[in-house]
């Protein structure tokens, strides 16, 4: 008889659900398909086999729980409302104590932490006086005290499925065959229903106390793909960057209201098609014959790679259900994708914000010229 635990999606309670198991060392425990950390595990893998890491080595979790409570919210206990992260990622060490003390490589796959950030954008925002230090959110020296949350990526297949509209056995297919049969266990092991994808996570940075997400007062989210081009390195062919950073002094306002402030940051760079594929575009941008131009600028990605976005923006709304998220005051987005995610998942939407004109890079205008043909931001121009 197998020992490993029974994985109840959308329990009550942590204890109902079970523990997902997929340490390096879970042996005969093991219930899920992959490893943690998917998205370094052929590091670790390097790690093991120069003799690095002990593949027994397993976390002491001693001093890392949570600072605050952090749910649960009604939205963990309803099965297709989160398909894509543990809901108790961030409590294992204590709810699941007594397994793994009993020998389960049960771990963590979120962690949340106090920190404060610093950007030259809010620094001018302050200098401005469009912001004042308040020596609570954002102090006098430009610094803002955040909690950051990061999460790994925890697929619960069947709600994954049908959020896309296939069948599990479809997907199952697809995953193995893509990833050249990295995981036979899609096909072989039909029982295991969670799978820990070799992707990149998602990190949220919560303005404000995040004690109020039981009652926010008000609520101001972005969410951000990863552009490290823009983000990172202040490329100006995009306005990743400064609209990352308007979400941000959006949140601080917000926080500093009495309500609460979020940005999640989803690593899906270059729209989740890859920065080679990315760079590749601009190079073919750069090189038409016909300049670059707003009519091409869809075009020219989806003949390099096949598709012009592969975000999937209806798993991106979990994130928001972990956090109780039921209405957004003020959703700093233009992208009608991502807005038609958030109303299709239930979350109503009140306002939402354009990017400031003066913040669009002069070398942008073709990316948001050909957004807004596209149908973007439809929603603010329409009402």
């Amino acid at each position: 008889m197998s020992k490993a635990p029974l994985i109840r999606w959308g329990a009550r309670s942590a204890a109902l659900r079970g523990p997902v198991v997929a340490g390096l060392d879970a042996g005969e425990h093991r219930n899920a398909i992959g490893v943690h950390a998917g998205a370094f595990s052929v590091y670790q893998a390097l790690a093991v086999a120069r003799g690095e890491l002990s593949p027994q080595h397993r976390p002491d979790l001693t001093g890392t729980a949570p600072p605050a409570g952090f749910g649960p919210f009604p939205q963990w206990t309803d099965p297709s409302r989160i398909v894509t992260l543990d809901p108790w990622g961030h409590r294992v060490g204590q709810m699941f104590a007594s397994e793994r003390a009993a020998g389960m490589d049960i771990r963590p796959s979120i962690a949340i932490t106090p920190g404060r950030l610093q950007m030259p954008e809010i620094d001018a925002a302050l200098a401005s006086g469009r912001l004042k230090a308040d020596d609570k959110v954002l102090g006098r020296s430009g610094d803002i005290r955040v909690t950051k949350i990061a999460i790994e990526p925890v697929w619960w297949l069947p709600g994954v499925a049908g959020r896309l509209g296939l069948s599990e056995a479809d997907l199952r297919q697809a995953l193995f065959t893509v990833t050249d049969g990295m995981y036979p266990a899609l096909l072989s092991m039909p029982a295991r229903k969670v799978f820990l994808p070799p992707i990149g996570g998602t990190s949220v940075y919560l303005f404000g106390d995040p004690a109020r997400l039981e009652r926010p007062g008000g609520f101001t989210c972005r969410v951000h793909d990863e552009c490290s081009g823009s983000d990172v390195f202040g490329s100006d062919l995009c306005t990743c960057r400064p609209y990352l950073a308007y979400g941000v002094e959006e949140a601080l306002r917000m926080a500093q209201d009495g309500g609460l402030g979020a940005v999640v940051y989803n690593r899906k760079e270059g729209r989740a098609l890859g920065e080679v594929v990315k760079l590749l575009v601009y190079n073919a941008r750069g090189q038409a014959a016909s300049g670059d131009t707003p009519g091409d600028y869809f075009t020219r990605t989806e003949a390099v790679a096949g598709v012009c976005d592969m975000r999937f923006q209806e798993l991106s709304v979990d994130v928001l259900h972990w956090l109780g998220v039921t209405r957004i005051d003020r959703w700093v987005s233009m992208s009608n994708l991502k807005s038609a995610a958030l109303t299709e998942a239930g979350i109503e939407i009140v306002e939402q914000l354009e990017i400031p004109p003066h913040l669009v890079p002069a070398r942008a205008d073709v990316e948001i010229s050909a957004k807004c043909a596209a149908g973007y931001f439809a929603r603010a121009r329409a009402s």
